[in-house]
């Protein structure tokens, strides 16, 4: 006599396919609440989960600043009548005889356009010899070229002009109205004057980067601080290789937001809050508000502060709980700074993948239907 086999109830059978397919895994933006919290060194991780607090914004909520060294700020203005090596000077000379060392016959004065200062800082003027002019002013060495010439021809009068040349110059490129190498001159004797000058910057000023190289010394402010005070506006020196460029600073909105991408920075600051708002928001229909992190990669110093350990060596791993559902959560998410390379991750709400586990089971007894179907057909 054949035993008949028990077939297991519906309610068994459903329970073993919800079973399954939670195991197997279900599709999703991310990893969950709790798989992050697994991550953390309280579970064997290597990463330290911290709830964002007053504390932790103190310590961890700062935006690095821009700004130039000590040697940039206090170098003076470059007197616009000291004469560099490179420049170029205009000279006129005036004898009382008929017959003049410079002047012709006929002729009360003579001009020498165009002198050059050599690389050492020494111009040559006939009969006067060889002169050091770079470091003098036009009248310092117009009085030496007449101490000189006295020598020779009664009571000459001498006249020195500096005209613009290549030794008092800087180069000006990237996002300005016109890229060039323009001289040192009283009107453009600063930074911000000779930016001016450059046709002014072409791209927001908000994302506008100012980079000065000096001698493979290197400063860089943001362009809208030159104009707030002395120690950004700095003195130019000639060489200077100034560079406009657009911030590259972003970061990476990723999980149940509503756009999941690179996000370039529009301002020198921004919060977790206005980052979330430049993505879209959370997806309404899937996010946790009570699952946003940031991760990041902190140096030494910042955790060791934020985990209270001095033993910490390098950089750390860190990942920032921002739960927007508590009282203060908005304002400590608004007050935590956003920094380049950051990764915001929302997690997708429990309920959510509960419905994809029941999408999925209820797609499987149509599939499991339709194949019983198909094999009562034969």
């Amino acid at each position: 006599m054949t035993t008949p086999i028990k077939r297991p109830s519906k309610g068994v059978v459903a329970v073993a396919i919800l079973v399954f397919l939670a195991a197997c895994g279900l599709p999703s933006t991310g990893p969950n609440k709790a798989q992050i919290f697994s991550g953390s060194v309280m579970e064997q991780g290597d990463a330290f989960v911290l709830t964002v607090d007053d504390r932790v914004n103190q310590i961890a909520g700062v935006t690095p600043s821009l700004g130039f060294s000590s040697s940039f700020q206090d170098a003076g203005l470059l007197g616009s009548d000291t004469i560099q090596p490179g420049d170029v000077l205009g000279l006129t000379v005036w004898e009382n005889v008929d017959d003049g060392l410079l002047v012709p016959a006929g002729a009360n004065a003579t001009s020498l356009d165009e002198v050059q200062v050599d690389g050492e800082g020494f111009i040559f003027v006939p009969y006067a010899g060889r002169i050091r002019a770079a470091g003098n002013s036009p009248e310092a060495i117009r009085r030496i070229i007449s101490e000189k010439l006295t020598e020779q021809t009664p009571d000459p009068q001498v006249e020195v002009n500096r005209l613009a040349g290549d030794g008092a110059t800087v180069s000006v490129v990237g996002s300005v109205g016109a890229q060039g190498v323009f001289p040192i001159e009283r009107p453009t004797r600063t930074l911000g004057a000779m930016l001016a000058q450059a046709g002014g910057i072409t791209i927001r000023p908000e994302i506008a980067k100012v980079t000065v190289n000096r001698g493979g010394q290197i400063g860089t402010v943001w362009f809208q601080d030159i104009y707030s005070g002395p120690g950004y506006n700095i003195a130019l020196r000639g060489g200077d290789q100034i560079v406009v460029e657009e911030d590259t600073r972003a970061f990476t909105a990723l999980g149940a937001t509503g756009t999941q991408s690179r996000i370039v920075f529009q301002s020198q600051t921004i919060s977790a809050i206005e980052a979330l708002a430049q993505v879209g928001g959370l997806n309404t229909l899937t996010a946790d508000p009570t699952g946003v992190f940031v991760f990041r990669n902190e140096p030494e110093r910042i955790a060791q502060q934020l985990v209270g350990d001095p033993s910490l060596m390098g950089t750390q791993r860190v990942i920032y709980v921002l739960d927007l559902t508590k009282p203060n959560g908005m304002f400590m998410a608004r007050d935590f700074a956003i920094r380049d390379g950051d990764t915001v991750y929302v997690t997708e709400a429990p309920y959510t993948q509960f419905a994809k586990v029941l999408a999925a089971f209820s797609g499987s007894l149509v599939s499991v239907g339709n194949v019983a179907a198909v094999g009562q057909g034969f």
